[in-house]
């Protein structure tokens, strides 16, 4: 029997002989060969041409050695099809905030066979250059969606989403749900054009107290996974902050958690237990400093996972636009040579 793909395998908790590893925006401003072709085309733009979204998504397999591709795009993108005007200018920008019942009833479920083709091609074409690597699809949670729809930009403190949560609890849910509805629908057709695993990105999940979180958000996280007809297609959840939450989201249906830095991939393990695959959970800004000092880090955090399966190494968040390419490079081959090492010793202990 082939061996799978080690990214996969991982996401499984199976055995591996090195630790994986992705890294979030692998594709972006960091490479120059994803600036040139920035410098020519805006990018939404960029998103909605398959061939270079495709080309853009292949760079860093390329490059980098990586072992597994995420298909670019952006976590907004869906919403421009529910009747939003987006824009970047370089940041998000919703010129029609949502924000009460009848602009949120004024929303439509896009069908992403035919609103969001775009993406699917995309993957279509990946999927037939990429070879064994496998690819990783994504969306946008509902809250974090939520916050940007509520306040139609970033924000330190997304005030506005809170509000609506805690003193309109009732139009917070519709919204929610519909979110949720749209999410499960562009999953779904991810995987169904070829995905082979999926990343929801929760990412301002961790702005909220977990009580908060555990009252309104988890349900329609939780419908979310439980609404997506993927057969064994790993489903791995990112939350920016997610050290006070790990507790509860153990059982939202993830197969893999993904960490940032403020939280030990040791006690996250503790925590979680042996039924759910770790990611994670290198500093960006680390990939700024000396080769030596990264490769101390990657060797903690391996130390901290102690050999077992199912840790697939990335950054706590994405990487940092100054980060140089060799440093890139020198991460990925150090993972990968330091955890063989890693491995090995646990599985040969005591047969000497």
């Amino acid at each position: 029997m082939k061996e799978p793909p080690g990214f996969l395998a991982a996401c499984r908790r199976q055995p591996v002989r090195c630790t994986p590893i992705w890294i979030m925006r692998q594709a972006g401003r960091y490479l120059p060969e994803y600036r040139a072709i920035r410098s020519r085309i805006p990018f939404l733009d960029l998103c909605k041409d398959p061939a270079l979204a495709a080309e853009v998504t292949l760079q860093p397999v390329r490059l980098l050695g990586v072992d597994a591709a995420i298909l670019f795009s952006d976590i907004l993108i869906p919403l421009e099809a529910m009747g939003v005007r987006l824009r970047f200018t370089p940041a998000p920008l919703l010129e029609n905030p949502v924000r009460d019942r009848k602009e949120i009833e004024a929303l439509r479920i896009p069908d992403p066979v035919g609103d969001l083709s775009f993406v699917l091609d995309t993957i279509r074409i990946l999927r037939r250059e990429l070879g064994g690597t496998p690819l990783i699809g994504f969306c946008g949670a509902p809250f974090t969606l939520a916050c940007y729809l509520t306040e139609g930009k970033g924000s330190r403190d997304f005030a506005t989403v809170k509000k609506m949560m805690f003193s309109e609890p009732e139009l917070f849910r519709a919204l929610m749900e519909k979110l949720t509805a749209m999410s499960i629908a562009y999953l779904r057709a991810q995987i169904e054009a070829g995905v082979q695993a999926v990343q929801i990105f929760d990412t301002w999940a961790g702005i909220l107290a977990p009580a908060d979180y555990g009252e309104f958000v988890l349900p329609h996280l939780r419908a979310l996974i439980r609404g997506l007809d993927r057969g064994a297609t790993p489903v791995i959840l990112f939350i920016k902050g997610v050290g006070g939450l790990l507790e509860l989201i153990r059982d939202c249906g993830a197969d893999v958690l993904a960490l940032d830095w403020m939280v030990s991939l040791e006690r996250a393990r503790r925590l979680l237990g042996t039924e759910i695959a770790v990611q994670g959970n290198l500093d960006p800004a680390l990939l700024l400093t000396p080769k030596p000092r990264i490769e101390a880090a990657v060797q903690r955090i391996l130390e901290e996972n102690g050999g077992r399966p199912g840790h697939i190494f990335n950054l706590g968040h994405g990487i940092l636009p100054a980060t140089p390419v060799d440093h890139v490079r020198f991460l990925v081959e150090t993972v990968h040579r330091l955890s063989a090492a890693e491995i090995a010793w646990p599985l040969t202990k005591g047969k000497e």
